[in-house]
């Protein structure tokens, strides 16, 4: 009598749990980069507010904001959320301070949001390590060919991609 296997052989089953292996081995990183870019745009989500009342500050008085207690005469204060620890505003620049439940890669990491002048007087909004060109700095004076870089230590690797072009 001829007998049926029945089940798997080790083999088969070894190959199976090696292929199991090899997706997990890239799918985890991918997905890591993912949640931490998740946790970054919270950042500039809750920044796109303060950028508000930068330019409102901006349109009074002709002069960018030394801090974010220089607009709290306009309603403005200090804003948090569940990745970011702080925002805080230096000369019209907005600093995005990681914290709270932010992964590690990017807790107490900054990212900086730098306002510039176009040539129509325009405000436009730069971030991160992202370079533009534009024809009046932020005192009016000289070419604009970059933002506020140095004041931005998230890697790039995890910035959005309008913040690294």
């Amino acid at each position: 009598m001829k007998s049926v296997q029945k089940g798997f052989t080790l083999i088969e089953l070894m190959i199976v749990i090696a292929i199991i292996g090899i997706l997990a081995a890239i799918a985890i990183p991918a997905y890591q980069n993912y949640t931490i870019r998740a946790q970054v745009t919270e950042g500039l989500s809750l920044a796109s507010g303060i950028e508000t009342d930068v330019e409102q500050y901006y349109s009074n008085t002709g002069n960018w904001p030394s801090t974010l207690t220089a607009m709290s005469t306009m309603g403005v204060s200090a804003v948090s959320g569940k990745y970011v620890s702080a925002l805080s505003v230096s000369n019209g620049t907005i600093e995005v301070t990681y914290g709270n439940s932010a992964s590690s890669y990017i807790g107490t990491k900054k990212l900086a949001i730098q306002p510039y002048l176009d040539s129509n007087n325009d405000i436009v909004w730069v971030c991160g390590t992202s370079t533009t060109t534009l024809t009046k700095n932020t005192d009016g004076s000289g070419t604009a060919s970059t933002a506020a870089s140095g004041a931005t230590s998230v890697s790039p690797t995890y910035l959005p991609s309008n913040c690294t072009t």
